[in-house]
């Protein structure tokens, strides 16, 4: 099984201005992503998609692949996507975001596992056990499965509604990074958009809609994304 990890990164973020540039501990926060993503060794190549020459230059002064992509590409799996047609050979695609420094190469084994198991899985994801503390925290998203471990709904809110007190309810923190059979990739960036998919600005909700399911595979870690300032502030003393 040939696996292509794409790392998305653009210049242009809006919350933290030249995000992936940013130092973390010494060194920029894209070049945490390729290094760690690289250390995985089921993952057949590792390279980084932008639209900028700056981001470019630290991965190819670090020995790494890039590839560029317009500017005008909205989305992650848009970028991914464009890259992954240039990789024929591939079978599987994963698309990691660039403002995951900390990622463990275990999380992208675990990620990947399902496609060796289950010929039907066409996309999967990844989660950890959700702090009961953030279930009302809209920067969190939740995930709620069933019992074959395929999503049955992601939400900013929390789910599900505690009418009454069960033992265990199997809803985790979703994180934001997706592998997908190179077909499926292909496939899902050309469906057009959905209402829950614009309603709670979640990509993924869009795979749903259209009627295909996500499975989800569990981890036990989490690692640190890079969202928001206060974020960033923590990466400086994150231990990876």
């Amino acid at each position: 099984m040939n696996v292509l990890c794409v790392i998305p990164s653009r210049i242009g973020s809006t919350r933290i201005p030249r995000k992936p540039l940013l130092p973390i501990q010494g060194k920029p926060m894209i070049q945490w992503v390729y290094e760690n993503a690289s250390r995985c060794k089921p993952l057949s190549k590792v390279v980084v998609a932008t639209d900028s020459e700056e981001i470019a230059s630290v991965i190819h002064h670090i020995g790494g692949d890039v590839e560029m992509t317009d500017p005008a590409i909205q989305t992650g799996s848009d970028r991914a996507a464009v890259v992954a047609g240039r990789y024929p050979d591939m079978d599987i695609i994963i698309n990691l975001q660039g403002d995951e420094p900390f990622i463990k190469p275990r999380m992208l084994e675990q990620l990947i596992a399902p496609f060796s198991t289950d010929p039907s899985v066409q996309m999967a994801t990844l989660a950890y056990p959700l702090d009961k503390m953030k279930m009302s925290d809209p920067g969190t998203v939740k995930v709620i499965l069933d019992l074959n471990g395929d999503a049955l709904y992601f939400s900013r809110s929390p789910i599900p509604y505690p009418r009454q007190a069960v033992e265990f309810v199997p809803v985790y923190n979703h994180m934001g990074l997706y592998a997908f059979r190179r077909d499926f990739l292909l496939h899902y960036t050309t469906l057009p958009q959905t209402p829950l998919e614009k309603t709670e600005s979640l990509e993924q909700l869009r795979v749903m809609e259209h009627g295909y399911k996500i499975r989800v595979s569990l981890t036990e870690e989490k690692t640190l994304e890079i969202n928001t300032p206060e974020e960033y502030e923590m990466a400086q003393s994150f231990l990876s």
